[in-house]
């Protein structure tokens, strides 16, 4: 389980692709605190860590996972945001983030708001269905509150800090994310539906 607040960018070194998946090989500091086999979420997927060394690890990403995320498009030189999972006495200060990314969207507007950054972002409605303004949404595992939502997108407005240690303060439109609703929602809809 993850929180959803990057502790760290990573850099893609290599991409190894086979007809059965990929192999990443990311460069971090982070790597220093991973054991073999241990959690890493690399843009809000959960990944495994393997041959985990002081500066780098590599992680498998199976087919499934490459359908469903944007690490299909992974590539050489690539900033990646990083997040270990949470600990049983760690706070939770974003919300609750499993790593299971639920959708891809698209950035379709960037737009200043005062020392803030406003996104906005195009996304299927099956999945903007559990989406709720002022409600948490990760993107690209980053911990976000919605600040709108309507049939055809969503819309997030990033902090100075934000902007400077994630990815997304480098987010353009035509860029592709990768998006988790808040699992709360659905289960609710799952129990409700019964």
């Amino acid at each position: 389980m993850f929180t959803g607040l990057v502790q760290g960018l990573g850099t893609v070194e290599a991409v190894e692709q086979t007809d059965d998946g990929v192999r990443l090989a990311i460069a971090t500091p982070l790597a220093s605190e991973l054991a073999e086999g241990d959690s890493i979420a690399v843009n809000g997927v959960c990944l495994t860590a393997v041959a985990p060394a002081p500066e780098r690890f590599a992680a498998d990403v199976m087919n499934e996972t490459l359908r469903r995320s944007s690490l299909a498009q992974a590539s050489a030189g690539a900033q990646v945001n990083l997040e270990l999972p949470l600990r049983a006495h760690d706070r939770l200060g974003g919300h609750v983030v499993q790593g299971h990314v639920d959708g891809l969207g698209t950035v379709a507007e960037v737009a200043p708001d005062g020392f803030a950054r406003r996104i906005r972002i195009a996304a299927a409605p099956d999945l903007l269905r559990y989406v709720v303004e002022k409600g948490s949404i990760a993107v690209d595992g980053v911990s976000l509150t919605v600040a709108a939502v309507d049939d055809e997108s969503l819309t997030v407005s990033l902090i100075p800090e934000t902007l400077e240690r994630t990815s997304l303060g480098a987010a353009a439109p035509g860029r592709t994310v990768n998006l988790e609703v808040d699992v709360l929602a659905k289960y609710v809809e799952k129990l409700v539906a019964r």
